[in-house]
């Protein structure tokens, strides 16, 4: 097609009429293929005598074109550009970087961007001579630096080796740079052009030593050279003609960008490359030049600047943040501190704390958006830029680092404000720096409920400072007033009446008229109900709590919101039951609210999606509340398919964890997995075979559920046919060359559930899995995998031991099989503890497994096989038996210890919270009602942390899990096989018995006298269980 053709093609795009604009489409997608269609889209984004529109339309076209098909990330996938295309694009797109106007530059900046990190430096090699040619060509320096500044951010974040091609560019490039930067610098009266070529020197040099310090900077000479002119510039004041007056326009103007980028230059070299503790000979010294040179300068310098706070001038945001960063880097720093120390109460009262109060901007946002404010306010990605923020980890920093003296002024200083607002009239109440003053105080909380006097006086200062501004007429100090208790609620009130006082205030604030005092109050709130040891106090009023929550989640996008949700549900326990299906309804439709937000408005998609994970995981906590009640299971159900349907395809990859948690519930307490729960098992398995591996170890647990809990669907239906999409999904992953050993670990587990929870069903499956588990056994490395693996083994000896050995046998493989599996369970390390099989459950895997084989006739085991079959599973049994001993008395240690964890009071803070951690840990995994997905996965081995096989610790599992083989006990499994020999088989039995040794003989009675106390101990926990009943 021509140019003028595909003009018209591009205009039609853009039309009104839905026909003509698909009709432009469907032309399109097929032109995009034809060769030479790049070249022409390229011919008419440069064609200054085209119409605007459609040279825009193209270069859409021509970028989104290039970013899928330039270079495809399926190394099979067949080119779909000509290479003589790419070579032509490549010769003539740099050229027209400076031809373009802005907008149309942004959309070939992508497009070049593309190409120079698929290409160069391999199929460009000449890209760097073109800079390096544009760089001494006066017309062309900007599209030089342009190109060049793409070129240096490729290798940005580039490992040592990956940023080889980077240093070639340092050297080629960075001395025509500096006579560059050097001119425009000397330039009187620099027009804005100028701030955007240095703008582009400043960018260039930031990707350059972002992770490393090229050594051709490492001359102190050529170092100092940029050095004089980044200070130059930031000391010397920005031209006051052309400063736009729109505050938006103002920050981005040029040349308060270049004070932005050298403030991030600065700061990078003096947080990475400035450390003295670095220990490299080469970068030590650049960090004791830098030190003695040029820190202090900086410092100065930054001061200066912030002067613009004092005296009313203007300085943007993200200057401040970056100004503070450097101050807060430089308070422990001793060279550093002395020269801020004659000047830290003008930094601390005429700089910082302006910066804590309330501002102009702040009322605006406040008046004019509400919800802007708020999440402006709960916004991590603002915090990072926020002045504000940075204000208040300065502070922080220095009452930390540098507290003698200055913690007492700074608090005397806020003191001061607290008592002039007292005693101020109404009209004349400084209301803002009231704001500062109480944020500066929310945030030292930490600081002051350690440290003596302030400690004792906490309770005195919320009652005269805090709690009369909940009924204040401004707004954001009503805001502030919740914020700031929230903060406090954790300290020891000598008088409850002032806590529940607190409590009630902020609870009467969620139903405040201005939505950020609402917000601020449930963020608050959630410290209260943590806090609370009196829930009556909460109660009664909490239908009505609920109901204000779900008021403001359908306002507001906020994952703190659910987090004090979860915080409710979690102290209220199996109290929300009656709330329960509500509570779901009302969460399930914020999901989709936060989901279609963050799907319609980009800049929304981090805060919505973060709170659509909140939403999630609340749900979660909701059904773990109600486990003892698994009616409840069936009536949320409807609710929640829609969701887990939704976001178990590849849309929910990222909620996928949180999602598979919900299934995880839904199939293990409701009374019976219901048809609609089976039809997600399609949904998983696709996931997995797809895209979901990194998900392997979470999906485990829904799995294990379905075939545990609902065997007799599993088994039987045949559309679709469970058994084999769950062999399709193994044997893929557990054949999969390129999988790694720690990969495939959860696969012999579900491997062992299946068999397990099948007994007697699936013969015709025990092929097939045992050719499987040796073929992957053969290859594996990691002995924790072959452990996994020979447990599966292990199992399928259990299900069915004659056909087992049959079909190990005819794969020739038996004798190799168990010499591996005799040797692994021989192994000890240094200390003496075994190396292998150190789980109670792994051990009792194995001794089921083995003793299976002693109860076959002697045509199937060989006396020596026996004796030898014998011998290690005795071995084994007394291992076993002693580590279940070894678990129940420190189990029973712990209890003892928490017995009388109540009884000292005495105990500081953190010891208290480390004791709580402890108590919750230590809680019996003992029975349905405290099941966790999570936990679940760890005590199966799914979750497995490759750590484990270092370890000595042969007592850490909690195995207390609903299994198969739970009822089953060794020991008496192992003694009444062979009692079952002695009978069918008496000479056998004692050719066996002969062979045994005194040692043989005394571990064999050991384990008989065992099994028979377990057997009386069984008899005894079913009586206790029935008469409990």
């Amino acid at each position: 097609m021509d140019l003028p053709s595909l003009a018209v093609v591009l205009r039609a795009g853009l039309s009104h009429v839905p026909e003509e604009r698909k009709a432009a489409e469907a032309s399109l997608d097929q032109l995009q293929y034809t060769p030479q269609h790049l070249v022409r889209l390229l011919q008419i984004i440069v064609d200054g005598n085209c119409d605007m529109t459609v040279r825009q339309v193209a270069s859409i076209h021509f970028k989104n074109f290039v970013a899928k098909n330039w270079s495809p990330t399926d190394p099979e996938e067949k080119q779909k550009i000509l290479e003589s295309d790419k070579s032509m694009v490549r010769e003539n797109i740099l050229g027209f970087v400076t031809q373009l106007p802005p907008l149309l530059r942004a959309q070939l900046g992508e497009s070049i961007k593309t190409l120079i990190l698929a290409d160069y430096p391999e199929q460009w090699p000449n890209l760097l001579h073109w800079v390096t040619h544009n760089l001494d060509s006066q017309d062309q320096i900007f599209g030089a630096l342009y190109v060049l500044r793409i070129l240096a951010r490729k290798y940005e974040f580039k490992s040592e080796e990956e940023r080889i091609p980077l240093y070639q560019i340092v050297e080629e490039c960075f001395p025509r740079l500096l006579t560059i930067f050097s001119k425009l610098v000397q330039i009187a009266n620099p027009p804005i052009e100028v701030a955007d070529l240095i703008k582009l020197i400043c960018k260039i040099f930031w990707s350059s030593i972002y992770l490393e310090i090229p050594k051709q900077l490492f001359d102190p000479n050529v170092f100092n050279a940029w050095m004089l002119l980044f200070l130059n510039l930031l000391e010397r004041p920005v031209p006051v003609e052309g400063q736009p007056l729109d505050p938006d326009a103002r920050k981005s103007w040029g040349w308060w960008k270049v004070k932005k980028w050298i403030a991030h230059i600065l700061n990078r070299l003096y947080t990475r490359f400035a450390d003295l503790k670095i220990q490299k000979p080469e970068s030590k010294a650049f960090a004791q030049m830098f030190q003695k040179n040029y820190a202090g300068k900086i410092l100065g310098c930054h001061l200066q600047l912030l002067n613009a706070i004092r005296t009313g001038g203007y300085l943007p945001d993200r200057v401040v943040n970056l100004i503070l960063q450097y101050l807060t880097n430089s308070i422990t720093k001793n060279s550093m501190y002395q020269l801020m120390q004659p000047q830290i109460d003008i930094i601390m009262f005429e700089i910082i704390f302006p910066l804590l109060c309330f501002n102009d901007n702040d009322q605006i946002l406040w008046d004019e958006d509400p919800h802007e404010y708020v999440r402006k306010g709960y916004d991590i990605i603002e915090d990072l830029y926020s002045p504000r923020t940075a204000a208040m980890d300065f502070v922080n920093e220095l009452v930390r680092k540098r507290g003698k003296g200055n913690l007492q002024k700074f608090i005397h200083f806020i003191v001061g404000i607290f008592m002039r607002y007292g005693e101020a009239s109404i009209e004349l109440k400084p209301y803002r720096q009231k704001d500062g003053a109480l944020l500066a105080i929310g945030t030292l909380c930490d600081r002051l409920k350690q440290t003596d006097p302030y400690k004792g006086e906490l309770e005195r200062m919320l009652v005269q400072h805090v709690f009369p501004e909940f009924s204040s007429h401004v707004g954001h100090l009503r805001a502030k007033a919740a914020w700031v208790a929230g903060q406090y609620a954790h300290i020891k009130f000598s008088d409850q009446n002032n806590f529940r006082k607190a409590m009630h205030c902020v609870i009467s604030g969620m139903r405040d008229a201005e939505l950020p005092v609402r917000v601020d109050s449930v963020f608050a709130l959630r410290s209260f109900v943590e806090s609370c040891t009196d829930l009556d106090e909460i109660r009664p009023i909490l239908p009505q709590l609920l109901d204000e929550f779900f008021k403001l989640m359908s306002e507001v996008e906020n994952e703190d919101l659910v987090f004090t949700l979860e915080t409710i549900i979690d102290r209220f326990g199996e109290e929300m039951a009656p709330y329960a299906l509500g509570l779901c309804q009302s969460l399930a439709a914020a999901f989709w609210r936060c989901m279609a937000s963050s799907e319609a408005d980009e800049e929304a998609e981090d805060t919505g999606a973060l709170a659509a994970v909140g939403c999630l995981r609340a749900l979660s906590t909701i059904l773990e509340s109600i486990s003892s009640l698994p009616h409840l299971y069936i009536q949320i159900e409807p609710t929640l398919l829609p969701i887990l349907r939704k976001m178990l395809t590849s849309d929910g990859q990222d909620v996928y964890e949180e999602v598979l948690e919900i299934v995880s519930y839904m199939t293990f307490y409701s009374p019976s997995i219901s048809l609609d729960m089976w039809s997600l098992w399609p949904l998983i398995m696709e996931a997995l075979n797809d895209w979901a591996i990194d998900f392997f170890e979470n999906i485990l647990v829904p799995l294990d559920n379905y075939v545990s809990r609902g065997t007799e669907h599993f088994l039987t239906c045949k559309d679709p046919d469970y058994q084999h999409s769950l062999w399709k999904a193994l044997s893929s992953i557990m054949t999969n060359q390129n999988m790694e050993d720690s990969d495939v670990v959860p696969a012999p587990k579900l491997i062992e559930v299946f068999f397990q929870n099948c007994k007697g069903q699936v013969d015709h499956w025990v092929e097939p899995y045992l050719r499987l588990t040796i073929d992957r056994l053969r290859r594996t490395e990691k002995p924790y995998l072959k452990c996994l693996l020979l447990q599966v083994i292990a199992n399928v000896l259990y299900y069915n031991p004659s056909l087992a050995l049959e079909k190990l046998h005819m794969l020739g493989v038996a004798t190799e099989i168990f010499n591996l599996w005799f040797v692994m369970l021989q192994q000890v390390k240094k200390s003496g503890q075994r190396a292998n099989f150190k789980r109670e459950y792994a051990k009792k895997v194995c001794c089921l497994g083995l003793t299976s084989l002693i109860d076959l006739p002697a045509s199937h085991i060989p006396g020596e096989a026996l004796e030898r079959i014998f011998k290690s599973t005795l071995e084994l049994l007394v291992a076993y038996k002693d580590q279940v001993a070894e678990s129940k008395r420190q189990n029973d240690a712990t209890a003892d210890d928490l017995d009388g964890f109540d009884a000292d009071e005495e105990e500081d803070e953190d010891e208290e919270v480390e004791s709580d951690k402890e108590m919750g840990d230590d809680e019996d995994v003992d029975g349905v009602n405290n099941f966790n997905p999570q936990r679940f996965a760890e005590v199966r081995g799914f979750h497995h942390d490759d750590s484990e096989e270092d370890s000595d610790d042969d007592f850490s599992d909690d195995e207390e899990l609903q299994t198969p083989i739970d009822e089953v006990d060794p020991c008496i499994f192992f003694v009444e096989t062979i009692h079952a020999m002695q009978a069918s088989d008496p000479a056998r039995f004692q050719n066996l018995m002969q062979t045994l040794d005194f040692r043989y003989q005394a571990l064999a009675n050991g384990v008989a006298q065992h099994a028979e106390e377990r057997k009386i101990e069984i008899a005894k926990e079913k009586l206790e269980k029935a008469n409990a009943q």
